[in-house]
């Protein structure tokens, strides 16, 4: 080997951020695309009233119904939530975020689209965006949408 042995004799430097080893909190696993149009633009979605984290922009997507693929899961909510239809061969697997939140601990699988039928029209009443990457830095998001959009920056 070529100096890329761990000499440390204890992980004490990394720590496991709080609520991850939490084995109460269900676990949750959604879905969520970059539908990217061809302006290099990305579409962000922000949370209704009502919802828990009203006001905040995200990906658009949804929750993974039991049984459920997840490219077929989105495919389904942006035809739910967007009214657009794509189909998963349009689905590129991107990354994913794992954050623990309050009652729960969120696994989010992101997914780049650049193919999609229809006119993005928005069916649950929330407000919607065609931002550039550079906007999304500054644009208020659940945590566990943060960490995506670095990700994202570095492939567009």
């Amino acid at each position: 080997m070529l100096g890329t042995e761990n000499t440390t004799d204890s992980f004490d430097e990394c720590p496991a951020p709080p609520g991850l080893a939490d084995p109460s909190k269900p676990m949750v696993t959604v879905v969520a695309a970059a539908l990217i149009d061809a302006d290099g633009r990305v579409l962000v979605a922000q949370r209704p009233e009502g919802k828990s984290m009203a006001g905040l922009w995200e990906f658009p997507g949804g929750k993974v119904d039991a049984g459920e693929k997840p490219e077929a899961a989105l495919v389904r909510e942006l035809r739910e939530e967007l009214g657009i239809d794509t189909t998963a061969s349009c689905l590129a697997p991107l990354t994913f975020a794992s954050h623990p939140y309050e009652n729960f601990h969120l696994l989010m699988l992101l997914y780049a689209c650049r193919k999609w039928q229809g006119m993005v029209r928005p069916q649950e009443n929330q407000a919607v965006r065609w931002v550039r990457i550079s906007e999304l830095y500054s644009l208020p998001m659940p945590p566990a949408d943060i960490p995506l959009v670095g990700v994202l920056a570095s492939l567009l």
